[in-house]
């Protein structure tokens, strides 16, 4: 568990840059496009190597065979390449430097986030992945909150001050990681080994269920992600916040997820996932909604901690369950599934919700966030709660998931 904590910092810095990335950069965009629509399209790039390039990275580093294992070369290469690119891109002098330093950040950062995930069931004994599992996800949450926190007052310094921490925290995790983690060079298949089972096929894990759960996921990614990527600029041109202070009030709502992500697995565990994930919706769609009617920045804050603890009641338990409705045999592929629709999501949701802030205005965009909510309820109502893992092996077995 040690190591595990220390392989955390590779999720913590990464939280740590997107967050940052997300909080402050349609503000920089801001200063060049006036279309909300466009300044969400430019923020779902990182979205579009997330569906493309890392499955084949993480691929490509599974034939990988180096002296310092197969994927620390990734981490080596891809982690000082991130920092620079994130430092400079403050420093950016128009909008077409800019977008060529998002270009090149998110490329460095594609090139080794798969990898890093790979990297735990590498060193990490099979029956410890799920307290693994829970230490990374946690240190992920702690790198959002210090992002949007102590961020927020970087920011009042200096535009580039964040983006200087977050390439340092970077390098540093790189260097611990390298110090710390002493990966297989080179990992044999033991010899009493069981014949590996016929290769799943994708079309057979689209049954009625897993399609209205993936339907769920969607729409619920929708409404978040658009609220993530937009809500520095609702804050500020429709609020009234401080640059500053609409980055710090997303702090309670990623505290609160991280408060809360523990008890609300063991809530889905003792009571069951569909019905602690409905619970969730429907807190959440009632949040943004709310949001709609509120003036005070206070109450604002109140209502995102939350709505923080409902998202905790969504996505903790949403893997675990597109999982558990699948053979245990599909786990690889519906975890493929599960991350292609929720990038997809997030590629869609900015510039669709960013199009509907051009046309009615900045209030709408929790309207439209609690208008994907209440559509992923619907699908919620046509998905069986029935779990039919086959194998001996339990569900907490599973791979990673890092969201």
């Amino acid at each position: 568990m040690k190591k595990t904590w220390l392989l955390g910092l590779g999720f913590f810095s990464i939280s740590l840059t997107w967050a940052l990335y997300n909080a402050f950069v349609p503000l920089f965009l801001d200063n060049y496009l006036t279309s909300a629509a466009l300044i969400g399209f430019m923020m779902t790039i990182d979205n579009y190597f997330a569906m493309f390039l890392q499955p084949w990275i993480g691929h490509r580093s599974d034939k990988t065979q180096t002296k310092y294992g197969r994927r620390m070369p990734y981490l080596l290469i891809g982690m000082p390449l991130a920092a620079v690119f994130a430092t400079i891109i403050p420093l950016h002098t128009g909008l077409v430097t800019l977008v060529l330093f998002m270009m090149l950040m998110n490329l460095s950062m594609s090139l080794f986030r798969a990898p890093t995930v790979a990297l735990m069931p590498d060193i990490t004994p099979e029956k410890n992945r799920t307290r693994a599992n829970g230490v990374i996800n946690f240190m992920g949450g702690v790198g959002s909150v210090l992002a949007f926190g102590v961020g927020s007052i970087l920011y009042g310094i200096g535009s580039y001050v964040p983006f200087l921490f977050a390439g340092i925290i970077m390098l540093a995790s790189m260097f611990v990681l390298k110090a710390v983690i002493k990966e297989p060079v080179l990992l044999e298949s033991h010899p009493d080994a069981k014949p590996a089972s016929p290769p799943v096929r994708i079309k057979d894990q689209l049954d009625k269920t897993t399609l209205f759960i993936l339907g769920a996921i969607f729409f619920w990614f929708v409404a978040y992600q658009g609220v993530e990527a937009l809500f520095t600029l609702y804050g500020t041109k429709h609020a009234g916040m401080t640059d500053g202070e609409a980055s710090f009030s997303l702090t309670f709502f990623s505290l609160a997820f991280l408060i809360f992500a523990l008890p609300s697995g063991w809530l889905g565990a003792k009571f069951g996932k569909k019905k602690i994930i409905m619970i969730g919706v429907c807190g959440l769609f009632l949040v943004f909604g709310s949001v709609v009617f509120v003036d005070s920045i206070l109450l604002l804050r109140a209502l995102l901690i939350i709505g923080g603890i409902f998202w905790a009641c969504i996505n903790i338990n949403s893997y675990p369950w597109i999982i558990s409705t699948g053979r245990e045999e599909s786990i690889g592929t519906r975890t493929g599934i599960y991350y292609f629709v929720s990038s997809l999501a997030a590629i869609v949701s900015p510039p669709l919700l960013g199009w509907v802030i051009d046309v009615f205005g900045y209030q709408a965009l929790f309207i439209s966030a609690s208008v994907g909510l209440l559509l992923a309820l619907c699908c919620l109502f046509g998905a069986s709660s029935e779990e039919r893992t086959a194998g001996n092996g339990p569900l907490d077995k599973t791979p990673i998931a890092v969201d």
